[in-house]
């Protein structure tokens, strides 16, 4: 079984994209941050106030009415501090949720804007942690750390300021002791930043694995293939515990000498605000207010230091959401884009494909052959185009290029004189449609999957369009008929039935051209004689391109096209390349051959 894993996505700076994702919540974040201030406020005024009330009604004139008034006024500044933070609270995540269901739809949306080239080269389920694993972090955020920690930075810059202007003797006591703090807060920074974006990625090398186990589980079994699977998810396992322990090594360094360092300043503070007090230069109220302060201080500083780990995951997260992001789709409309014709010929002119490369273990391998070289081909309206050939000539990748799933890295492909690059992606699939080989189903009903075929088609519409294919009565006759659910991915449906809707959907779309990636090689004989009906009504009157396992579709195609080393090199009627007795005669006789040996 091939490695689960992918080169990731590389994190990226997240100020400026973060910036940009806030601003359509400006208003409701001014709120929050107003009513943060008012919290501030409240916190800053409690310590001033037990100053005053130990120089006013304890040391110099022991009035009992300037203590109770005192403790009033710290009474409604707790309440105060209550009211604003619970406002604060509602605020922050209620716009935060806001935030982060704009940001899955974003990215989803996204994915759907991406190529099949896009597909190729990542992981499916480290695309998938980017919306899971990688946004959970995030709400973790939202829900439990971001309040505390605008609030605990807000009280950090403001008790600095308020201590400069008290004592600035008394403040370069607690500079000192903030010195090693903030050392090994910028050095936490670097290094917690390289661990916790190791560490989602591991999580997503992981979840590679696991999918895969799980989707392959028949093949596993089958093989008994576990201990083989348990091993490699076992080495994943192990990878991202590794990552993580990481993490906590560096938290376990960090966090104990801020506390430390708050505790030591406290005491340093107390011995040189008695000397200071025994000297008449302060007052005690004023050290007994500067010791709060400093406490607030240092409390910010671990309350930042013990949100740093979600603070850090959260930030690599974000960073590898905002680089999937980042990444813009090959296939965007044009800026002045060309309508399509409602009918034409298919052009290719001078045609070459080569996939990208693919990267892994951060090594970039060298690009693969073409797949594709020089392809000159015109197809009439209305024609019905054969590709065969043996396996890996390059059939599925020309079908993929009419129908523009991929672009040509060389050469050009017309419909009706118009390069399908210079039409919009939405046109373009109006006027061709590609069935696959196998026909995916999305969990729901038989008819709303058909319906994707055109959103607006009616129940009648559908109904009329499955007589004409005449597989109406086979559907009809499923359990739920056309509601019928289909399960996921369609398991309640064989794959003959699965490749009639497929059909079906097609049919509604009303294409121009169709692109079939050979209907019938999978199927059962009985299904088989069904969808090959269904496949020569849907066919009638419009552009055909079908990439032929089975010869029999070859024979009663008006051209067949053979594909070898990514070249077409016969090009002709069933008779014609017959008598030519070339590559698609040796192919048809060995496939006439096969077929008869498997009938006796």
């Amino acid at each position: 079984m091939a490695d689960a894993r992918s080169e990731p996505i590389t994190a990226v700076p997240i100020l400026r994209p973060s910036l940009a994702l806030l601003r359509p919540f400006r208003r409701d974040l001014a709120i929050a941050l107003s009513t943060l201030l008012g919290s501030l406020a409240c916190v800053l005024g409690g310590p001033a106030l037990v100053s005053y009330a130990i120089n006013h009604g304890l040391v110099h004139h022991h009035d009992a009415r300037v203590i109770e008034v005192a403790g009033i006024l710290y009474l409604c500044l707790a309440l105060g501090f209550f009211f604003f933070s619970r406002i604060q609270t509602r605020m922050l995540s209620g716009t935060g949720e806001l935030i982060l269901n704009e940001l899955r739809k974003r990215v989803f949306r996204h994915l759907l804007a991406q190529p099949l080239a896009f597909f190729d080269s990542e992981s499916s389920a480290q695309l998938l942690s980017r919306m899971t694993a990688d946004i959970d972090v995030l709400e973790s955020l939202v829900q439990s750390g971001i309040g505390s920690f605008l609030t605990s930075v807000g009280l950090f810059f403001t008790s600095l300021i308020v201590l400069v202007v008290m004592s600035p003797v008394l403040f370069g006591v607690t500079v000192i002791c903030l010195i090693p703090v903030t050392l090994a807060a910028a050095r936490y920074r670097v290094t917690s930043t390289r661990a916790y974006t190791l560490v989602r990625h591991r999580i997503g090398d992981t979840l590679a694995t696991l999918d895969e186990g799980l989707a392959g589980v028949r093949v596993v079994q089958a093989f008994r293939q576990e201990p083989r699977l348990e091993r490699q998810f076992g080495v994943r396992n192990k990878e991202q515990l590794e990552a993580t322990l990481e993490t906590a090594r560096l938290s376990a360094r960090f966090f104990p000498l801020v506390e430390g360092s708050g505790v030591l300043s406290a005491a340093a503070l107390l011995l040189l605000g008695g000397v200071f007090v025994h000297l008449g230069l302060t007052s005690v109220g004023a050290v007994a207010a500067f010791v709060l302060y400093t406490t607030n201080l240092f409390a910010a500083v671990q309350s930042v230091s013990q949100l740093f780990d979600l603070l850090q995951s959260s930030g690599a997260a974000l960073g590898t959401v905002f680089a999937l992001l980042g990444v813009e789709p090959a296939m965007q409309d044009p800026q002045h884009p060309v309508a399509l014709p409602r009918h034409g010929a298919l052009e290719l002119d001078h045609v070459g494909f080569a996939y990208p490369p693919r990267a892994h273990d951060g090594k970039e391998h060298t690009a693969a052959p073409s797949a594709l070289v020089d392809v000159n081909l015109l197809i009439a309206p209305g024609e019905h185009l054969v590709l065969v050939g043996p396996t890996g000539a390059g059939k599925s990748t020309l079908a993929k290029l009419i129908g523009r799933l991929y672009d040509p890295t060389e050469g050009e492909v017309r419909f009706g004189g118009v390069p399908l690059a210079s039409a919009t992606i939405a046109e373009l699939r109006r006027r061709v449609v590609v069935v696959p080989q196998e026909g995916f189903l999305f969990r729901g009903s038989v008819l709303d999957n058909i319906k994707m075929g055109n959103g607006e088609a009616t129940e009648s519409e559908v109904l009329a369009v499955l007589a004409r294919l005449g597989i109406d009565r086979h559907l009809l006759s499923l359990q739920g008929g056309l509601h019928g659910d289909v399960g996921e991915r369609g398991s309640r449906l064989s794959a003959g039935e699965r490749q009639l809707v497929s059909l079906a959907r097609a049919a509604l779309a009303d294409p121009a051209v169709l692109v079939l990636d050979e209907a019938t090689s999978s199927l059962d004989p009985g299904t088989e004689l069904e969808v090959e009906h269904a496949v020569s009504v849907l066919g009638a009157n419009r552009t055909t391109v079908t990439v032929a396992h089975r010869l029999t579709t070859a024979e009663r195609a008006d051209r067949i096209a053979v594909v070898a080393d990514g070249r077409i090199v016969e090009l002709g009627s069933h008779a014609e390349l017959m008598a030519l007795g070339g590559s698609y005669a040796a192919l048809f006789s060995a496939w006439s051959a096969g077929a008869l040996n498997a009938t006796r």
